[in-house]
């Protein structure tokens, strides 16, 4: 059974320039990723896939490999996770390199874990992908919607009158990786099939970064975690 770790990470970033090397708690952010994925022991290899050659540098640092450079058409604003995964995939096997199974792991997830990338990969026997999701910190059935005029109404009309505990939980994608059965994922053209699994982290785990705020609410929520660990 050979595995692949991927970390895609372009040198292009809108929000955070250069966001995949910002430094983050004392290393670039990327660095994590790659720690975690080349601690775990799970891979038979760790890449990055990018177009940017500090990034390389960086990557290679920190222990992973960059056998070949990102394309252009896979490094604009429009590529698909899934479409630069095939590309690495397309790129590994003109190397006469074939994988069972893949990770693709964001490169701006600070807070992955060993632990949660080997609950995915013991998951993945019964799946075709697993991922990391959290729950929703409120009852999205009682999501609201704001007009032009500033009216309020709920979204779902129906649950206006039910507790908030007597909801089913609801859960969204906790944005760190994707495990998934390679063969399955080049078939549908998708990291994602009708049989996909999950596991559940606690919200402590989990915090997107998309701008300073973000940013710096990490940096907060990181050493809290390791306070509590």
């Amino acid at each position: 059974m050979h595995k692949l770790a991927i970390i895609p990470a372009r040198g292009g970033s809108k929000r955070i320039p250069r966001k995949n090397l910002k430094i983050f708690l004392g290393k670039p952010i990327i660095a994590y990723s790659i720690e975690v994925a080349v601690k775990s022991g799970l891979f038979d290899e760790v890449m990055v896939s990018t177009d940017d050659e500090e990034i390389a540098k960086i990557a290679i640092q920190y222990g992973a490999k960059v056998p070949f450079m990102r394309s252009s058409e896979r490094s604009n604003d429009f590529a698909t996770t899934y479409e630069v995964i095939e590309e690495v995939l397309l790129n590994y096997n003109k190397l006469g390199q074939t994988f069972n199974q893949a990770c693709c792991i964001y490169p701006c997830a600070p807070f992955i874990s060993v632990q949660s990338l080997k609950e995915a990969s013991q998951k993945l026997t019964s799946f075709d992908t697993v991922f990391p999701v959290v729950k929703f910190g409120f009852p999205i059935q009682r999501a609201l919607k704001k007009e032009e005029s500033n009216k309020i109404a709920f979204l779902q009309p129906g649950f206006e009158l039910y507790r908030s505990q007597d909801l089913d939980e609801r859960y969204h994608d906790a944005g760190q990786f994707y495990w998934f059965n390679v063969d399955k994922a080049l078939q549908n053209k998708s990291l994602l099939s009708a049989n996909t699994g999950c596991v559940v982290l606690s919200e402590i785990e989990v915090q997107d970064i998309d701008n300073e705020i973000d940013w710096k609410l990490a940096e907060l929520k990181y050493n809290l975690l390791n306070e509590i660990s």
